[in-house]
C-alpha cells in the first residue's frame, strides 16, 4: 500500500499546473489539483482570452472607419459594452468548463479550495481542513497584479482584476504603467471610445523590446490617445463624481477610472514555503533549476510564480516538460532563451530574439534589414499607418538572430516565423524562401540589403 494519497499534488489551476496535471495522470500517475477560484488562471479567467476578445472588439472602429475607402456605406457605428462584457463572460465560463472536463478525463481530481504546503510530502486544505500526503507537489499558483507606486489615494484605482468586472465603458480614463499589460488595455479603452491618457515614468513604453519598435508604438499610440510619458503619479483623489490624478509636474488629469498595470508578483503569501526552507527571490519568485525543481526535492514550481518568463504559453511547455521528466522518462527542460511574443495593441507586435541593442552586445557584428511601409489596405482606406519589419543577422554565422514585427496582424505572422528562428535559419535560408504576394509578410523574405553596416565592408 502506496505511503502517499496521491502521486503528484497540484496547487494551482492556470495554464501551467493544468497541462502537468493533464500530462502526468496521461502517464498514469495519480493527480490532485487544487484551485480556489476558477480552473483556467489568469489567462483564460481574467488575461489574455478575454483582453483578445477586447481587442477584436475595439479594432472594429478602424474597420468600419476604413470600410469608405473601399465603396461601402456604414452607418453611426454604435458600442454596447453590455453586450461585449455579457458575451465575453459567457465565453470565460465555457473555457472554464473545457479546462474542468479535460482534467476530469484525463483521472485528474478537482479540489475547489486553497492549499498550502505543511511539509515536502503533505499540502492542507484550507477550506475542509483535510490533509493531503503527496509523492511531489508542484507549485502553479501564478502571479498578481500590485498597485505601485503607493500613492495617496491608489486604493481608489483598478488592477487588470477588477478591469473585466466594470459593468460600463469610461468615459475617461488613465492607465498608469509601460508594459504590455497597460499598453494592451490603453489601446483596448482607446478603441472603444473612452478618452484615454496613458501615463509611464519612463521616456519609451516596452522596456526591453526593439528601440525602434518602441518608438513606432509610441507614435501610433499620440494619434489615438493622450500619452504621456516621463511622468509619474503623485496622488488620486474623488473629484466632481469622478477621480482626479495629479502627476509630479503638477499637472491633473480628471477621469471616471484608474487603471494601475505597473507589475506583478508571485502568489506566495501563506502558501507555506517557509515551512520547507524554500526562500523566495527578491520579487518573491520560487527558485528552480532547468526541470522546475526546486531545493526540496519533492516540490516543483512552474509558470509565473517562478518569474523566468512569465508568458501563458511558457507555463504551459514548463508544465508539460516537468510532467514528461518525472512521469514519462523523457527528461526535458524548456530553452527561455527564444520566445516568440506578441503585443496586442493596435497597431501590433510580434518579436522573437534578441533586440537590436542586444544582439550587438552579444554578436558584435550583425547586419540590420529593415522595412518600413505603407500596407496595402492603407492605400484605399486613407489611414496613416506604418508597418516595421527588422531582421537582426549575426555576421559570423548568417544565423537570424532577431526579427522584429510592428503592424497589422504582427502576432501571427511572429508565430510563423518563430519557427524558423528556433531551427536556427540563416538569412540565406530567409532570402531562398519564395514570397507570398501581395502580404506585408514577404517583406521579410525580400530585404536583399542591410540598411546599416556597422563594420567594414568585407569583414565578417
Amino acid at each position: 500500500m502506496s505511503a502517499f494519497d496521491v502521486d503528484l499534488f497540484v496547487i494551482g489551476g492556470g495554464s501551467g499546473g493544468v497541462r502537468a496535471a493533464r500530462i502526468a495522470a496521461g502517464y498514469g500517475a495519480r493527480v490532485m489539483l487544487a484551485e480556489e477560484y476558477r480552473v483556467g488562471g489568469t489567462c483564460v479567467i481574467r488575461g489574455c482570452v478575454p483582453k483578445k476578445l477586447m481587442v477584436y472588439a475595439g479594432r472594429f472602429a478602424d474597420e468600419f472607419a476604413d470600410a469608405a475607402g473601399f465603396g461601402w456605406t456604414v452607418g453611426q457605428p454604435r458600442f454596447d459594452w453590455g453586450t461585449l462584457k455579457s458575451r465575453r463572460d459567457a465565453e470565460v465560463t465555457r473555457l472554464e468548463g473545457i479546462y474542468d472536463a479535460n482534467l476530469i478525463r484525463a483521472g485528474v481530481e478537482i479540489v475547489p479550495e486553497r492549499a498550502v504546503i505543511e511539509d515536502p510530502h503533505t499540502v492542507r486544505l484550507l477550506k475542509s481542513g483535510r490533509t493531503v500526503r503527496a509523492e511531489r507537489i508542484l507549485v502553479a499558483v501564478g502571479a498578481h497584479p500590485v498597485k505601485e507606486p503607493a500613492v495617496p489615494g491608489i486604493d481608489l484605482a483598478i488592477t487588470s482584476n477588477e478591469v473585466f468586472e466594470l459593468e460600463s465603458l469610461p468615459e475617461r480614463i488613465l492607465v498608469i504603467g509601460g508594459g504590455y499589460i497597460a499598453v494592451e488595455f490603453a489601446g483596448i479603452f482607446a478603441a472603444l471610445g473612452s478618452r484615454t491618457t496613458l501615463l509611464h515614468r519612463g521616456e519609451r513604453l516596452l522596456r526591453g523590446f526593439d528601440d525602434e519598435i518602441r518608438d513606432a508604438l509610441a507614435e501610433a499610440y499620440g494619434q489615438r490617445m493622450d500619452l504621456r510619458l516621463g511622468r509619474t503619479l503623485r496622488r488620486i483623489a474623488r473629484q466632481d463624481g469622478g477621480l482626479c490624478a495629479e502627476l509630479d509636474d503638477g499637472s491633473e488629469i480628471r477621469v471616471d477610472q484608474v487603471l494601475i498595470a505597473t507589475g506583478r508578483r508571485p502568489n506566495v503569501d501563506g502558501l507555506g514555503l517557509d515551512r520547507v526552507g524554500i526562500e523566495t527571490d527578491g520579487v518573491g519568485a520560487i527558485p528552480v533549476d532547468a526541470y522546475s525543481q526546486t531545493k526540496v526535492p519533492s516540490i516543483y514550481a512552474v509558470g509565473d510564480v517562478t518569474n523566468r518568463a512569465n508568458l501563458t504559453p511558457v507555463a504551459i511547455r514548463e508544465g508539460h516538460a516537468f510532467a514528461d521528466t518525472v512521469y514519462g522518462g523523457r527528461p526535458s527542460c524548456v530553452d527561455h532563451r527564444l520566445i516568440p511574443t506578441a503585443v496586442f495593441s493596435t497597431p501590433e507586435i510580434g518579436v522573437v530574439g534578441h533586440n537590436e541593442a542586444a544582439a550587438r552586445e552579444i554578436y558584435g557584428k550583425i547586419d540590420v534589414y529593415k522595412a518600413r511601409f505603407r500596407p496595402m489596405k492603407a492605400t484605399l482606406s486613407g489611414r496613416e499607418e506604418r508597418i516595421l519589419m527588422k531582421v537582426l543577422v549575426d555576421c559570423a554565422s548568417d544565423r537570424v538572430v532577431g526579427v522584429h514585427i510592428f503592424g497589422h496582424d504582427a502576432g501571427e505572422v511572429i508565430q510563423a516565423v518563430g519557427i524558423a528562428v528556433t531551427m536556427g535559419a540563416t538569412k540565406a535560408d530567409f532570402d531562398r524562401t519564395i514570397a507570398v504576394h501581395p502580404t506585408a509578410a514577404e517583406e521579410l523574405v525580400t530585404m536583399r540589403v542591410p540598411e546599416v553596416t556597422k563594420h567594414p565592408v568585407g569583414v565578417g
